[in-house]
């Protein structure tokens, strides 16, 4: 990426941060270029690398005026504990730098993360996260955790449902952050779900005709990428309407994890799966995983979420990849799972788009956006 232009990109990150939260309404300008970005769990300037790349950058470092770049979801959270202060500033950048964008041309999507500023942690203040952050250190260890050093920390942090969320998931967590969520939540442009077409429809993790059905949508109309878009939006904004303080929940759709509960649950965090031993993927909504079979027919989602290891694990064993457009195909009894943009499908088959290719890993050259009206990558720019 040009030295310049990374300068450029990065003080209009800063003078958008410096400003404090805020949000531009779409300013109506023809955007003929959409384009889903998968989950941006990546330094920004590695973000702005992948954009520059594809040639989505105006020479200020904002996006081009053609372009509509819709974020999959998940701005937050990676890297090792000794990164964690440097992460924190670079998700904050990135958050602020799309915020920085007229509506219509940053389309901003809510991940697990992003709600996990106020969910799990809404209740934290910078220095009791600190403080639970050392002991969940010492407490975690993958694997090996201690259960009754588990269970003493989850005494002292009823709010988190376990050492790991604060040791890891939620890692780079900051009252800061925590504003900026919420006041993008607030004016609304952070999203459920966008619709990018009659029948496209793009969203963090995606939704069964089981959630659809929570939201009273009828079935007749769970193909209609812009009432599923609505639906699921409002049950948001109402939440949020409604929201005086305290975790976030939207009724149905996702429920933070706590102490006594366990882990978040919702739409925000299944994957599918296909696993027989996994009792998760058929129990009621809200939940960590779904069956494929189930996602409603007509309808294409493109969604971020879960990398190609993870759906080779529950739903198609075979060689991973990062970095590269996969797709999930069914009819409801089949289910095709491959590399590659979506082929073309009928109204009688439910397609995924999975957009989540490990942003950090890889050369940034390998990492692929999707063009929504072609359904295919974005080419690299000459």
């Amino acid at each position: 990426m040009d030295e310049a232009l990374l300068r450029k990109a990065l003080a209009r990150a800063d003078a958008a941060v410096a400003k404090g939260p805020h949000a531009l309404a779409a300013d109506g300008q023809r955007r003929t270029l959409h384009v889903a970005m998968g989950d941006p769990q990546a330094d920004f300037d590695r973000v702005l690398s992948i954009l520059s790349l594809h040639g989505l950058l105006d020479e200020e470092g904002g996006l081009r005026p053609h372009v509509c770049l819709v974020s999959v979801g998940d701005h937050f959270d990676w890297g090792p504990a000794a990164d964690r202060e440097r992460v924190a500033r670079s998700a904050l950048r990135l958050v602020a730098w799309l915020a920085s964008h007229p509506a219509d041309q940053a389309v901003m999507l809510l991940g697990n993360h992003d709600l996990g500023r106020v969910g799990e942690l809404a209740d934290f203040t910078d220095a009791t996260f600190r403080a639970a952050r050392v002991e969940a250190d010492r407490v975690y260890a993958g694997d090996d955790t201690d259960a009754a050093a588990e269970r003493a920390f989850l005494q002292r942090w009823p709010g988190l449902p376990s050492a790991e969320l604060a040791a890891r998931d939620f890692s780079t967590w900051t009252e800061e952050q925590r504003a900026w969520v919420e006041h993008l939540l607030r004016a609304r442009r952070f999203r459920v779900a966008h619709a990018a077409g009659d029948s496209l429809l793009v969203l963090h993790a995606g939704v069964t005709r089981e959630d659809l059905g929570v939201v009273g949508l009828e079935p007749e109309r769970w193909a209609d990428a812009r009432a599923v878009t609505e639906a699921l939006n409002g049950v948001m904004d109402r939440a949020v309407a409604a929201w005086k303080g305290g975790p976030l929940v939207l009724p149905g759709l996702h429920h933070p994890g706590n102490a006594k509960d366990g882990e978040g649950v919702g739409i925000f965090y299944q994957r599918p799966s296909l696993a027989a031993e996994d009792g998760e993927r058929v129990r009621g909504t809200p939940r960590r995983r779904f069956d494929p079979r189930r996602l409603p027919l007509g309808l294409t989602q493109v969604v971020g979420h879960t990398r190609d290891k993870r759906v080779r694990e529950l739903v198609s064993p075979g060689p991973t990849r990062d970095g590269v457009l996969r797709h999930l195909v069914t009819d409801g009894s089949r289910v095709d799972y491959a590399h590659g943009p979506p082929p073309v499908t009928g109204p009688g088959e439910a397609v995924m788009v999975f957009t989540d290719g490990a942003m950090r890993e890889g050369r940034a050259e390998d990492f692929e956006l999707l063009d929504l009206e072609a359904r295919r990558a974005v080419p690299l720019a000459p």
